[in-house]
């Protein structure tokens, strides 16, 4: 005789375990003469084995254990009946009690290896990871058991296809952000249910990136982008209001003459300094802020910062970029220090730096395609060959070596240390 069992397979019909249902049922009664004889458990489990074969088919559990109770019951011992249906409830928990449990218990306990080496982004062993993991199990075990097709539901376990972020399936969120921060910055946003107004200077400006970065982050999944460019307007935000506490600074001391040139050379050049401080310290508080950070999901925020100068309409904001730009490689080339002081390169935010025009070097025309420090970049022809300096062997070539084409104006050299496109 075959059973089919609850996954649906088939199995051979086993009177023993019957046998044992009872027996544990009848041994929990606290009363002795409730508690049946070895003979009186045989005899309920002969009327249910003949029951069974008089089916002439395959009989599931369930079936199994309605004849059970229905015997016991048929035979008076009704508060038996009761403790065997609570062990039968309390068996399905245990049956539903699926690889979730064990799984969160693990990740409470610090125990899931899988967990540990699943995303370098994030520290398991913190609180908040833990309530992400947590959530991101339970989303697992309800999107494969109800939201899911089953036949998708196979095809992910055969690894016949992939269903990605089943961990956030449940909530009515998105992923990967291209973050609008051109409108923020310019027109204003709210953080929670903070009016935030235009920034009066670059350094805001930055602080309220990181911000708004940091609540993308807690309310997606994935990764998201923002572009420097959005930034670049407010240095000269900061330019004008560095010159005019310069002024005010001047006015105090009887120092202000504005119909002098020598005077105007030396607060332009009092500016350039501050100002050149200021983009510093912008930078530094982005990069600072965006590896430290931690989200409601228990991890800094997965960032990238988009570069690219043609994106500016006007040659003044272009240059501007330029600088934030070139302050962006100076702090990626320094590193950031770890826990031991030993300079790093941060893993955000990732920086997307567009390289897209000729440049002429030692007559020969040829594409940027890497930088070595700040003061020097390959550069490949168009048969992707690595130019090299005359009558050297090296790859390196000096940035002060290039020159822009005369029909491209999308190139700009602003310095001899710096080079950008």
């Amino acid at each position: 005789m075959k059973v089919i069992k609850r996954d649906g397979r088939e199995a051979e019909f086993n009177e023993k375990k019957i046998y044992n249902a009872i027996k544990k049922a009848s041994d929990a009664m606290k009363k002795t003469d409730e508690k049946l004889s070895d003979e009186k458990i045989r005899d309920i489990l002969d009327y249910v084995v003949y029951k069974c074969q008089k089916m002439n088919r395959a009989i599931n559990v369930e079936e199994i254990q309605d004849l059970v109770e229905t015997q016991l019951m048929a035979s008076g011992n009704f508060e038996l009946a009761k403790k065997y249906v609570k062990y039968r409830y309390k068996r399905q928990l245990a049956r539903k009690a699926n690889s979730t449990d064990d799984i969160i218990i693990s990740l409470v306990n610090m125990e899931n290896e899988e967990a540990k080496q699943e995303n370098s982004n994030k520290n398991p062993i913190i609180a908040s990871t833990q309530r992400d993991y947590i959530a991101g199990e339970v989303s697992r075990d309800l999107t494969t058991r109800l939201l899911l097709p089953k036949d998708v539901v196979e095809e992910h376990k055969s690894g016949a296809a992939h269903f990605h972020d089943s961990d956030y399936f449940i909530q009515r969120i998105h992923n990967c952000d291209l973050i609008n921060l051109e409108d923020m910055l310019e027109n204003g946003t709210v953080i929670t249910g903070t009016q935030i107004s235009r920034p009066h200077s670059l350094r805001t400006a930055s602080n309220i990136t990181t911000q708004i970065i940091a609540q993308v982050s807690s309310n997606q999944y994935g990764g998201q982008t923002f572009s420097l460019a959005h930034l670049a307007p407010f240095v000269d935000v900061s330019r004008r209001k560095i010159r005019k506490e310069i002024e005010e600074e001047d006015k105090m001391n009887d120092e202000y003459t504005p119909s002098d040139t020598e005077y105007t050379e030396k607060v332009e050049r009092k500016v350039k300094v501050r100002l050149k401080r200021e983009i510093r310290d912008a930078i530094q508080t982005i990069q600072y802020q965006l590896v430290t950070l931690m989200t409601t999901n228990g991890q800094a925020p997965f960032v990238s910062m988009f570069m690219y100068l043609n994106e500016t309409e006007d040659e003044r904001t272009k240059k501007d970029l330029a600088l934030l730009i070139e302050e962006v490689f100076k702090q990626r080339i320094e590193g950031l220090p770890n826990e031991k002081g030993v300079p790093v390169t941060p893993a955000f935010p990732k920086l997307l730096y567009v390289l897209d025009d000729k440049v002429k070097v030692f007559g020969q025309n040829g594409w940027v395609f890497g930088f070595s420090g700040t003061s020097s970049v390959y550069v490949k022809n168009r048969d992707h060959e690595y130019l090299t300096v005359p009558g050297k062997s090296h790859k390196l070539i000096p940035i002060k070596q290039l020159s822009v084409r005369t029909h491209c104006n999308n190139w700009a050299v602003y310095n001899t240390e710096t080079i950008l496109c």
